[in-house]
């Protein structure tokens, strides 16, 4: 019997019709990409998740900013620090006077990549940005990678503590921030991490793949995808590229909008929009990982940085900071750990 065609052609087309949509059902239940497992990143200790640095939405490499008066010894010390990785990646920290002080925080910090799991070949790609003379001469004392930042003609060289929120602690936020965006501006990617915070174990392999900013929360709740959170800006991974470049400076032209806050007052307020104008995939970081005392967690078998935010003033953040350490190696020593720094050890 001779088959009609038009009737075969429309039930051709009906059963792809269902494919597609029973495809497009499937879809819907694909979890999203994870960060790689601790056992599949052993081979990656101290350097971070190779990533291309091609930009995206160009399809051409990011381009590294001319070098500005000043920049020569910013760069050496670039080259020296960047891990070997595509991004040309470097560990970035900022100084003020107070904090570099013998005891403070940048010796609990350097103790604490000493004394963590995976951290002390870090220590290599660490630079540290001093604000000011007295603080980059106290750097050098206990660290080789040290870059003076010079102040700016009418600057003030802040040698106490400055109270949270006070016009000089802004200041010196902002010079972090602008530090911060010279180091993308010259085509290096680079991890943030506050001065009141310890490292335990390897954060870098906590960072997502696939992201060009991941941060830390005080509160962690819902999924990394969701950017309903409270950020904080105390630890970042910030991948270099021109849209990253073009982000950071629509960051720092929205503090108009937002006058006597700080830069994470702003990112709160922008980020969806400005994420959304660039084309930066954010991701934040469980708080199970980054934790703070915000929302305080300590798994030790997870646990990779502790920051003091929600404490007020150097002397409450150093005891705290202090306090967690000890347990921290209190830890090891029961677990059998005393001296390990391998990315091997307590995995889970």
């Amino acid at each position: 019997m001779k088959m009609n065609t038009t009737g075969v052609f429309l039930t051709f087309l009906c059963g792809v019709a269902t494919a597609a949509a029973c495809f497009g059902l499937l879809l819907l239940h694909v979890p999203c990409p994870r960060s790689l497992l601790p056992a599949e990143q052993e081979l990656i200790l101290g350097r971070s998740i190779n990533r291309t640095h091609a930009d995206p939405s160009t399809k051409k490499p990011a381009t590294a900013s001319a070098p500005a008066p000043g920049d020569e010894k910013l760069l050496e010390l670039l080259r020296r620090a960047s891990m070997d990785d595509l991004d040309k990646t470097v560990i970035l920290t900022f100084a003020s006077q107070a904090w570099t002080a013998p005891g403070s925080l940048l010796d609990l910090l350097l103790e604490s990549f000493r004394q963590g799991v995976g951290t002390e070949p870090l220590l290599k790609h660490l630079v540290i940005v001093a604000d000011g003379a007295k603080a980059y001469e106290q750097c050098q004392r206990v660290h080789p990678l040290c870059y003076h930042l010079q102040l700016e003609p009418g600057g003030v060289d802040y040698v106490a503590q400055q109270s949270y929120m006070a016009k000089g602690y802004l200041e010196i936020v902002w010079r972090k921030f602008l530090s911060q965006a010279r180091v993308l501006q010259l085509g290096y990617s680079f991890v943030f991490t506050d001065m009141d915070i310890i490292w335990l174990r390897n954060p870098l392999l906590r960072i997502p793949i696939g992201v060009d900013l991941a941060m830390s929360c005080d509160r962690y709740y819902g999924n990394p995808y969701d950017l309903d959170k409270w950020a904080n800006s105390g630890f970042m991974y910030i991948k270099a590229s021109a849209r990253m470049v073009a982000f950071y400076e629509s960051w720092y032209a929205a503090r108009l909008s937002y006058p006597r806050t700080h830069e994470q007052f702003v990112f709160q307020r922008v980020k969806d929009t400005l994420s959304a104008k660039h084309g930066i995939r954010v991701q934040f970081v469980e708080t199970a990982y980054l934790t703070g005392f915000c929302q305080l967690r300590k798994d030790f078998n997870k646990v990779c940085t502790v920051h003091a935010n929600c404490l007020v003033g150097l002397k409450s953040k150093l005891e705290k900071l202090t306090e967690v350490f000890n347990e921290w190696k209190e830890f090891k020593k029961k677990a059998g750990l005393l001296g390990s720094n391998t990315t091997t050890a307590l995995t889970h």
